[in-house]
């Protein structure tokens, strides 16, 4: 089953300072059809304007990923970790037993991210953090795995998760594959141009949920940045 998700269809606030779409139910937007995929609980879409950003607040058992697509992002909390996450790079966060942060556009334009949430695995681990850069150079034409909970992807951050995350650069006309599990559930979202899986043309910044695939076929009708999670 692939199921295309316009943009337009997505929940949407618009908070002055933020403006994001969710792809799931979250905060004030419910949706009981779009309560999540698999084990993929939040994947929001936000704009975040310059000099503005999330005060402290806190997390629990929640695999937490951020896809910088540009600007930059700075990062600081209870566990004593800052850092700044630029254009194509990506910083993780395993709120196991609890933790509190901030995230902050401290940069002079507006910042546009993709935050995804995915369900843990080990409830009550101890918190973590980190960051790595990602070269959009190193994934043109093929999908990298940009965060795992599996211990074959040594190069890849880490999340306390059966799930993946990864990350495709395609030129327009170009093809990347994926062998999928049928039993678990991929999400992807283009940015930048529309693309094609497995023959069903999505817009960019649509939702595509998929599962009962054993391949994706995703073919860039124009330069496209591409975005996947695998999980349980």
């Amino acid at each position: 089953m692939i199921d295309v998700r316009p943009f337009d269809s997505l929940g949407h606030a618009d908070h002055g300072w933020l403006n994001a779409r969710h792809h799931f139910s979250f905060a004030g937007y419910h949706d009981p059809a779009r309560m999540g995929w698999g084990a993929i609980r939040v994947w929001n879409d936000d704009e975040i304007g310059p000099k503005s950003g999330f005060p402290p607040h806190p997390h629990a058992d929640m695999e937490i990923i951020t896809y910088v697509r540009s600007g930059a992002i700075s990062h600081q909390d209870s566990m004593g970790n800052q850092g700044r996450t630029a254009a194509g790079d990506v910083q993780v966060m395993s709120a196991g037993t609890g933790v509190r942060h901030a995230e902050y556009n401290l940069e002079d334009e507006a910042t546009t991210l993709f935050q995804i949430w995915v369900m843990t695995d080990k409830t009550g681990a101890e918190p973590n953090w980190g960051a790595r850069r990602f070269p959009k150079d190193d994934r043109a034409g093929n999908f990298v795995t940009l965060a795992s909970g599996f211990a074959e992807d040594q190069e890849a951050l880490k999340i306390n998760a059966a799930a993946r995350v990864m990350g495709a650069t395609l030129r327009a006309g170009e093809t990347a594959e994926l062998d999928l599990d049928p039993s678990r559930h991929a999400y992807l979202v283009a940015v930048g141009g529309a693309i094609e899986v497995n023959g069903a043309r999505a817009e960019p910044r649509d939702g595509i949920a998929i599962t009962g695939e054993e391949r994706v076929s995703i073919k860039a009708l124009a330069d496209a940045e591409v975005v996947l999670v695998d999980a349980r």
